[in-house]
């Protein structure tokens, strides 16, 4: 076949994909070589596809397009280890040797025999200044990471062969790090009264456990409440990430018939019945014996994390999302998950300790930004993996799938949860803080018209901010009739003043 001189050709990832049919979720960059024009990107759903000039054809080994994709297209580690399944050792291995001290060459050597868990027969370095896996100022690394002689790299990696989550470093993310969130939350808590933050605690605690079982249309009874609120009160105290520890938070929020002693035994799946034995599946979880390695590499690369300083939020998003991806349990990941945003945002010191932080109720007031890092991960996997579903809707996963698991781009994740903290901390936290405080102001003007019972007080207030400030007829005849027309209208009058901006 006579390629066109005038058409374009794929370079980088794009190449490798498809010259060894790699099954593979897709990259955020793709790149293309045109013949003729300059340097062009567009950006379509997040995705970015780059067109270069001549200049940059790197040649046509595969060495060559995977030091371009390095370069250009970025670490993605889940092509890498398709690519590195089926490559001939040899080629790669004679494109190495001619390029000993390289570092691109380097990093494609240690990521070869990290991913295959091979050794490549050739011998160590044995001189050469180390250089960084990762690029510090293009991606969130582990610092200050680990030397490995034999190929002089250093390796800061977010994790380790079973779980390595990706996170690149964008303008979002770093508008975010620029903000210190604990001080952020300290001069938010400096406004209020230590009495009112006090009475507040308690109702955050019931609001994040509401909205956490709401996001799921679960109505909680009061022991499963209770028990939340519980969990969420240890959260800034341990360190949950350990096998036992995850095991006994699932067992405390959920049914006692749905308690689990180890991670799930059973392949499940994310869907709805949508008519008489007709499921649409929206996710594919990992199957069950893959279940032991991606665990253990999830709860291995939070140590390696807390280890190696990265950023909060950063790994708050890489562990929660991880762990719902990897949906360990029967029933409860998504509580779970977002239980750990607050375990593993206390553990880094990101909040001051003695404050709960709604960021569930953030989530449930934006369901589709949620649903969006959720999805980003979903739908490309949903194209790749083959599955049969039988009458009883009891899922086989007729593939192997472990790898896609293992080796996720997490950037849209923690930038969702970015914004999740922003606007828990702009909107929810303050709301909330102002709304007890606008009550203590209106309970007071209450009182100085009519001294009620507190019962009362609370009713009525919640009575008219149902009602635009005002009680209803059928309200005042059922609970207030005793009130005179003066003492309505006062009282009205107060709660449209203490809650005004409301």
């Amino acid at each position: 076949m006579t390629l066109d001189p005038n058409q374009n050709r794929l370079a980088g990832y794009a190449i490798l994909i498809s010259r060894f049919e790699l099954s593979a979720l897709p990259n955020w960059h793709t790149s293309s070589v045109s013949p003729t024009g300059t340097l062009r990107s567009t950006i379509q759903n997040g995705q970015v596809a780059s067109i270069y000039p001549q200049s940059y054809w790197p040649g046509e080994g595969t060495g060559d397009h995977l030091a371009f994709a390095l370069k250009y297209d970025g670490v993605n580690l889940g092509i890498l280890s398709a690519l590195f399944d089926v490559v001939p050792e040899d080629e790669l291995m004679a494109w190495i040797r001619s390029k000993p001290t390289g570092k691109y060459a380097r990093r494609i050597w240690f990521l070869y025999e990290f991913l295959t868990g091979r050794e490549l027969p050739l011998p160590d370095l044995a001189k050469g200044n180390y250089q960084p896996l990762l690029e510090p100022d293009r991606y969130y690394t582990a610092a200050p990471g680990s030397r490995v002689q034999r190929h002089r790299i250093i390796d800061n990696l977010l994790g380790g062969k079973d779980f390595c989550p990706i996170i690149r470093r964008t303008e979002k993310l770093a508008v975010m790090a620029g903000i210190d969130l604990r001080k952020r939350c300290e001069e938010v808590m400096t406004s209020y009264s230590p009495e009112l933050l006090r009475r507040a605690l308690s109702y955050l605690y019931n609001k994040e456990t509401k909205s956490s079982f709401e996001i799921e249309h679960i109505k909680p009874s009061a022991s499963r409440t209770e028990k939340f609120i519980g969990l969420l009160e240890m959260a800034e105290h341990k360190d949950f990430c350990e096998k036992p520890l995850l095991i006994e938070v699932q067992n405390r929020i959920v049914d006692p018939r749905f308690r689990d002693a180890d991670y799930r035994a059973n392949q499940n799946y994310v869907g709805q019945t949508i008519s008489y034995q007709k499921q649409l599946v929206h996710y594919v979880c990992p199957k069950p014996e893959d279940l032991p390695e991606l665990m253990a590499g999830l709860l291995a690369a939070h140590q390696v994390m807390k280890d190696g300083a990265v950023p909060a939020i950063i790994h708050a998003a890489a562990i929660s999302y991880g762990f719902v991806f990897m949906h360990p349990f029967e029933d409860g990941n998504g509580r779970i998950h977002r239980f750990l945003f607050h375990n593993i945002l206390f553990l880094r010191g990101a909040i001051p300790n003695g404050l709960m932080f709604p960021v569930s109720a953030a989530i449930l007031k934006n369901p589709a930004l949620y649903d969006h890092s959720l999805e980003a991960f979903s739908s490309p996997l949903m194209r790749l993996i083959e599955y049969d579903l039988d009458e009883l809707g009891q899922m086989t996963v007729t593939d192997v799938t472990r790898r896609l698991y293992r080796y996720i781009d997490m950037t849209t994740q923690a930038e969702t949860l970015s914004d999740f903290v922003k606007l828990t901390i702009e909107n929810e936290l303050v709301e909330e803080l102002n709304f007890l405080a606008n009550y203590d102001r209106t309970k007071q003007a209450i009182q100085e018209i009519v001294d009620m019972p507190d019962r009362l007080i609370d009713l009525f207030i919640q009575l008219c901010l149902q009602n635009n400030g005002r009680l209803s007829a059928r309200m005042r005849e059922s609970h207030f009739e005793f009130l005179t027309n003066d003492e309505l209208a006062a009282m009205e009058g107060a709660v449209q003043k203490g809650y005004a901006r409301d």
